[in-house]
């Protein structure tokens, strides 16, 4: 009896546990759980660490790195390799520099020569025939072009040519911040100081030259426009005498009738076509050079010239040449291109010998004033 009892209580356990299991996995709650534990053990598995790829991307490359593909021959197989160079700096990309001229759409002008400069103006002197003109009446800066009236003032003005002058503080140029070669403190003759501000258009020299007239600077531009206004020069107008300031305006034309002007006196042709010239600044040797790379052309015969350069005013070039026995006056501004300039002028020279006579009368360009 106890025997049947015993083995009656353990059957029916088996069955209230078997029945607790069954109910455990089809209740709604189980499964939860069970999910629940499945996601449990999915993240588990994300935040293993995982391999790095073999091949890196370029995404994740240094940005002063750059990926190479090569094909390389290993024991007679060819193999792809990746291989990690040091890549090119970025140049950035400097937009150009608007001139005046630019500015007052000047460049929108065409011609037949396909000059780089916005302005040109050919003069036959001895007839005063224009031969070729482009926006020749337009007032532009001028930049140092002005040293022009600067050494005809000074020349004009009769001052010592021997007085030693002092190159001070106030010539230092704190407007474009320009080099020079004349420290402050250093001793020319006005002489000397007129060679260079003509010849090399050294800034300092031509500073010194207008702060040493009666009067001072302020006198000295006075008497800039009071020339000009004498000369008919009726666009043009100074503020300076070096000609940083893009405030020094003129028209070809008028600058035409300032070379004419100044043609007339020996040591202006002589200083502003010397190729080299030396000056001892308080004993200390200095060589100029010429500013203008014609004036050592043995096939240019130049009488007077001068060149110059701000960003406001392009590069600039007048002279005063003989072209076939013929006197020749050039007017070129706002010439894009460091020796642009030049390249204008050996093409006008070009066009006078071989094609001139014949486009002589239709070859004048209308200016921008009247077009």
């Amino acid at each position: 009896m106890l025997k049947s009892a015993l083995a009656a209580v353990a059957t029916a356990l088996l069955v209230l546990v078997g029945t607790s299991s069954v109910q455990a996995q089809t209740s709604p709650n189980s499964k939860k759980t069970a999910v629940k534990k499945a996601v449990i053990k999915k993240n588990v598995v994300h935040r293993r660490p995982v391999a790095a790829p073999k091949r890196a991307t370029q995404a994740s490359l240094d940005r002063r790195e750059k990926l190479v593909k090569k094909v390389a021959v290993v024991h007679g197989k060819r193999r792809v390799v990746y291989q990690r160079v040091a890549a090119m700096p970025t140049v950035p990309v400097v937009p150009p520099v608007m001139t005046a001229g630019d500015m007052a759409g000047l460049n929108l002008t065409q011609d037949p020569l396909a000059l780089r400069s916005n302005v040109a103006l050919v003069i036959d002197q001895a007839s005063s025939q224009v031969l070729f003109e482009k926006n020749s009446s337009v007032a532009l800066p001028i930049a140092s072009v002005t040293k022009l009236m600067t050494s005809l003032v000074v020349v004009e003005a009769r001052q010592n040519m021997e007085e030693i002058l002092t190159v001070s503080d106030d010539d230092v140029d704190r407007q474009k911040h320009s080099s020079s070669r004349l420290r402050v403190g250093a001793q020319l003759s006005r002489d000397d100081m007129l060679h260079i501000a003509l010849m090399s258009s050294e800034n300092r020299a031509a500073s010194a030259l207008g702060r040493n007239y009666p009067g001072g600077l302020p006198a000295f531009v006075a008497a800039m426009n009071a020339k000009a206004r004498s000369l008919g020069m009726m666009d043009t107008h100074y503020v300076d005498s070096t000609g940083l300031s893009s405030n020094n305006v003129a028209s070809a034309r008028d600058l035409a009738k300032l070379v004419v002007a100044a043609y007339n006196y020996p040591i202006i042709r002589q200083y502003s076509t010397d190729a080299k010239y030396m000056v001892e600044p308080s004993g200390h040797a200095l060589q100029y050079a010429s500013s203008n790379r014609l004036t050592s052309n043995k096939e240019w015969d130049i009488g007077l010239q001068k060149t110059g350069f701000i960003n406001e005013a392009g590069h600039c070039l007048v002279m005063y040449t003989r072209i076939e026995g013929r006197p020749i006056v050039m007017v070129f501004l706002d010439s894009k291109g460091r020796l642009s300039h030049v390249g204008d002028a050996a093409r006008m020279r070009k066009w006078l010998v071989d094609d001139q006579p014949s486009n002589l009368t239709r070859m004048k360009m209308v200016r921008a004033d009247e077009g």
